[in-house]
């Protein structure tokens, strides 16, 4: 499921890939997909049991119990609202579950937003986004499905604007605000993003959509934010991409950090396209600019638009949503990690939501940066370091000191001895689907190793490290080239083998290093390489590495040595959630 980052300095320079290699010895299983499927027999049995408790995170947020849309900031108090089904640990009888948290790190439980009440979503609310209206006002646009099953947009407004929490919202009896016309898939027509305010006072919202194996940001416009009316052409559309959901648009600054509100428009920006493909279970997402006069949005062409393009998190992350936080001037990122064993039902809950990250443009301006929001490093406890290691072939140590099942740790990998990177053999593959090359070299992860790599952190690993989950960098020359390409990687082998990888946009040889920082919660590993160029999310569910008995290593298995420059790992604590 990776992909290679396109830009011009990746075909010049080369790419790290990162990956994560998860070791376990039992039975095979397959993953537990997410879709729109009602398990009715389920639904009954699964809501009285919460199970699993070794596999529950500490500090990502997840609901107490059973299946795990739209975030949003409001007068000091972070929302996230999420598709939750109350009645079991499968898809069926969706509700828009609700949250508070005044910091992002501590969560509090709110009734349900949304259920379903009225004809125009008596069988389901599925995924929306809020919308900040004139006033301070906050819109939910939402899917509901109505009698005759069909996707329509929703609209609902906080009943209450004096109640800090929003705990109560209506929908008034006008909805749908947005059907199905002429022309659209009533079956294929989903998840309204975000809306934009344009300089001529009408309001312009995307629902995702497709015709035939044509992914669609169908575009809609309205003045009141009730009567809508659609355009004449998608905001933008790409073949052979199949339904888009939860399609995210939104501007990002050509300098710095700072998020930029979604109906900023002017100079000294582009834009992001955000798709969720059906037919894959992956995101991509392309950057470049948008016409405002023409409503039309253009790649700038620096990363594939077919699905084979830059993600925002190459591993099991999918319906990401982004919303602006006024308090801070930042976009934060919220993506979902489902289950990827079997026995959700036997644990009583399934997904979690990863860390928030705040996102923003590289300086390069072809590609987005994620790091975790800084609120998360008050959860940090007991702190262990380790400086000047010098790691050759087969070398490893354990970093001891801290509690390794649920940690946050960051090093820095000073990188020598190119000259023995091993050339990428039939390159137009490979380059195309590190995945795959990462599956193909997991055996040389832990064994014979390679010419520079593979090197990293062995995670979540049993003492006598027979069960271990391996996150590394491998270095390779580019094809045709004297340069070097950097590959980060996740695989696992044993019950289900996924094997995550990416390239990281990196001149390896002229920084002479590479940084990693990794959250490990007991079920979940992610990982951001180069300070978060490039993101991979994992499903972790060790046997014996549980709690006290999980180890943390550093190592290096590829002949060239590497060196820490610095590793600093830190015991993270427990916040309050829900």
């Amino acid at each position: 499921m990776g992909a290679l980052l396109r830009t011009p300095s990746l075909r010049r320079w080369g790419s790290l890939l990162l990956c994560l290699l998860l070791l376990r010895l039992l039975e095979s299983r397959p993953p537990a997909e997410a879709s729109h499927t009602t398990y009715s027999e389920y639904q009954a049995s699964a809501a009285e049991r919460v199970g699993g408790v070794q596999y529950r995170t500490g500090y990502h947020f997840q609901p107490p119990k059973n299946w795990i849309n739209g975030p949003m900031y409001h007068n000091g108090v972070y929302h996230l609202f999420y598709q939750y089904n109350p009645k079991g640990a499968v898809w069926g009888n969706i509700v828009w579950a609700h949250s508070v948290s005044r910091d992002l790190v501590n969560w509090t439980p709110l009734p349900p937003a949304i259920y379903p009440s009225k004809p125009f979503d008596i069988n389901g609310c599925w995924s929306g986004s809020a919308t900040i209206l004139p006033g301070n006002k906050p819109a939910i646009l939402y899917t509901g499905i109505d009698p005759k099953n069909r996707q329509v947009q929703n609209v609902a407004f906080p009943k209450n604007l004096s109640d800090p929490f929003l705990r109560e919202w209506v929908k008034p009896d006008y909805n749908p605000v947005i059907n199905p016309g002429a022309g659209l898939n009533a079956s294929a027509f989903r998840d309204p993003t975000t809306a934009w305010l344009g300089e001529d006072g009408w309001w312009r919202v995307t629902v995702g959509s497709k015709r035939y194996r044509r992914g669609m940001a169908v575009l809609y416009k309205s003045k009141d934010f009730v009567k809508w009316v659609k355009a004449k052409h998608p905001l933008h559309s790409a073949a052979g991409t199949g339904m888009w959901e939860c399609p995210d648009f939104f501007p990002v600054s050509l300098r710095g950090k700072n998020g930029l509100d979604t109906s900023e428009a002017g100079a000294g920006m582009k834009h992001v396209l955000k798709v969720s493909l059906d037919l894959t279970r992956y995101e991509y997402y392309t950057v470049g600019r948008y016409h405002y006069k023409v409503d039309r949005y253009v790649p700038d062409g620096t990363s594939p638009d077919d699905g084979t393009g830059l993600r925002y998190d190459y591993g099991n992350f999918y319906a990401s949503k982004t919303f602006f936080d006024p308090a801070k001037g930042r976009r934060i990122l919220w993506g979902w990690s489902n289950e990827s064993d079997s026995v959700t039902g036997q644990k009583g809950w399934a997904g979690i939501q990863t860390i928030p990250r705040a996102l923003w443009l590289d300086g390069s301006g072809k590609q987005l940066v994620q790091w975790p929001v800084k609120e998360v490093e008050k959860l940090r406890g007991k702190r262990v370091e380790a400086h000047g290691v010098a790691l050759g072939k087969g070398d490893h140590f354990e970093i001891k000191g801290i509690t390794a099942s649920q940690a946050d740790v960051e090093v820095t990998f000073e990188v020598s001895g190119l000259e023995k990177a091993e050339a990428l053999e039939r390159a137009s593959r490979w380059v195309k689907d590190p995945r795959a090359l990462c599956e193909r070299l997991a055996a040389d992860a832990d064994a014979a190793g390679g010419g520079v790599g593979p090197f990293g952190l062995w995670v979540l690993a049993s003492g006598d490290l027979r069960e271990r989950t391996t996150v590394f960098f491998r270095v390779f020359r580019a094809p045709h080239s004297d340069r070097h390409l950097v590959l980060i990687s996740t695989t696992q082998a044993g019950v289900w083998k996924p094997s995550f990888a990416g390239f990281v946009d990196v001149d390896i040889q002229k920084e002479g290093k590479i940084s990693l920082r990794t959250l490990i919660d007991r079920s979940v590993v992610e990982s951001f390489g180069e300070g978060g160029k490039t993101c991979i999310t994992s499903r972790v569910y060790p046997v014996h590495a549980v709690d006290g008995a999980a180890h943390l290593y550093a190592f290096n298995s590829g002949a060239a040595p590497v060196r820490i420059s610095r590793l600093r790992a830190w015991q993270m604590g427990t916040p309050n959630m829900n």
